[in-house]
């Protein structure tokens, strides 16, 4: 048996590092390693309520709007107060541009330079891959970079820039948008559609949305010109639908709610069983027995963040969220197949669980669903209506709100007495995904989907170790808050 240390990890937002037990070239165990404490939630203690939504989102620098929407639902929560229509439909469009802008980043800067590699030399398609993709001088970049940046002037329409806005309220946004502002929204996500549809897929948005079978899937892959086509051909040459199975149960908390309800619904999905359920959320829990802190309650709504460096066992600064007990996986795949999307579903089926494949296929299916989502809702707002319900008294006592960031699942627990902050904690989506052991032994989910995998002799330098672990896209700095 070897030891091998990979890391740190390069694009990757925070401090990553993952250690693999190797037997004749095979991982036999993994553990993953979030080697960075922040202390946000024992930043917010003691604090005025409000205050969470201007330091929340300062957890994160591509994900900020999803820190601020979980915090106003917690303050939502704690109200309650029912937000204007508007705003919801603002609030979806801003939070939309946000995970589009990062899967596509995703994409393209984080996942298909790897194939850029000179490990990859002897393939037939790594030429093209090179000039495609390669970090800094791919031409991809000087396509999807501008087209990144001018879908995030939606952010500045409707919540005055990004990131760290302060414009998302419990009750909507603070900003109601003008008749130019709607049609200079129109124009902008018809030019991210442009290039789309021009660059990336090579084909209408509603061809990509309509597909429903890994089979079509396979003639979109060998038909259209686009980028993603590429990925689906080096994808099926490098076997990447059979490469990082999950622990096979995929969490969603409901994403982009309206005035008629959640977009994409909430749900707990068994892909072993096929078997989905309302999540129950009420059943989570933290772990912290190979986390480097001290025990407190379980309960997010009861737990304190207390850092204990030299506490024996530990291997990192997340905890491990657990689900009735289970390790879940988070993320665009987790809402795609709750919410029921047949090319997921299918995939899931056919590679046993989530894959590689699975992932990156979901994360771009994702930027085509919510590009029409973001025509749907801009369509739908009401010229001279209220875009944010005024604030109620809040009340005393734990809330908790949930919403879907690019990488899944997002949880702010608060207790709040007389106005100020008392507990906060935060369960980032890659607090799941890269999560540690819990007390019974089990992984956390990429530390299953690592195991197994046949790495050789040289494991440190497997491209393979890096396509799984860039699957779930980690932002190792919400990891820790």
């Amino acid at each position: 048996m070897s030891r091998i240390v990979v890391g740190p990890f390069n694009r990757v937002e925070g401090d990553l590092e993952v250690t693999l037990d190797v037997e004749n070239g095979v991982v036999r165990e993994a553990r993953v390693s979030a080697s960075l404490y922040r202390g946000f939630e024992q930043l917010l203690l003691g604090r005025p309520a409000a205050d969470a939504l201007a330091i929340a989102p300062r957890i994160c620098g591509i994900c900020s709007v999803s820190q601020s929407l979980a915090a106003a639902a917690v303050l939502r929560a704690a109200q309650p107060i029912a937000p204007a229509p508007n705003g919801l439909l603002a609030t979806n469009i801003a939070h939309a541009a946000e995970n589009i802008a990062d899967h596509l980043t995703h994409f393209y800067v984080f996942f298909m330079p790897d194939f850029a590699r000179a490990a990859y030399a002897g393939r037939p398609w790594h030429t093209a891959a090179e000039a495609r993709f390669k970090a800094a001088s791919g031409a991809a970049l000087r396509e999807a970079l501008p087209a990144r940046a001018r879908l995030l002037e939606t952010m500045g329409l409707i919540a005055g820039k990004w990131p760290h806005s302060l414009a998302f309220r419990a009750g909507g946004v603070t900003r109601a948008l003008a008749l130019g502002d709607e049609m200079r929204l129109r124009a902008l996500i018809a030019d991210f559609r442009a290039f789309l549809e021009r660059t990336l897929f090579s084909a209408p948005l509603e061809a990509v949305t309509a597909l429903s079978t890994a089979q079509e899937l396979d003639r979109f892959a060998d038909s259209a010109a686009g980028d993603f086509s590429a990925f689906l051909r080096i994808a099926r040459d490098l076997r990447l639908a059979e490469m990082g199975r999950g622990p096979g149960l995929l969490l969603s908390a409901g994403a982009y709610l309206g005035p008629e309800g959640y977009r994409f619904p909430a749900g707990l999905l068994d892909t072993k069983t096929g078997g989905l359920r309302e999540p129950p959320l009420d059943h989570i829990e933290e772990d912290v027995s190979h986390a480097y802190m001290r025990d407190t309650a379980a309960d997010p709504a009861r737990a304190d963040t207390l850092p204990d460096i030299h506490r024996e066992g530990a291997y990192s600064f997340a905890k491990a969220p657990r689900l009735e007990g289970r390790a879940v996986e988070v993320g665009a795949l987790a809402r795609q197949a709750v919410a029921g999307h047949p090319l997921i579903r299918d995939l899931l089926a056919r590679g046993s669980g989530s894959t590689v494949l699975a992932r990156i296929v979901a994360r771009v299916l994702e930027i085509a669903l919510l590009t029409e989502a973001m025509e749907d809702w801009t369509r739908a707002l009401a010229p001279s209506e209220p875009y944010c319900a005024a604030d109620a008294p809040l009340a005393d006592g734990a809330f908790v709100g949930f919403v879907e960031a690019a990488r899944g699942t997002l949880g702010h627990w608060a207790s709040f007495r007389d106005g100020q902050i008392e507990r906060y904690q935060i369960i980032a989506p890659t607090t799941w995904n890269f999560s540690p052991r819990d007390a019974a032994g089990t992984p956390g989910p990429l530390e299953q989907a690592l195991a197994g995998l046949c790495v050789g002799e040289d494991g440190a330098t497997n491209v393979a170790v890096q396509h799984i672990v860039r699957s779930f896209d980690p932002c190792m700095v919400c990891t820790a808050h």
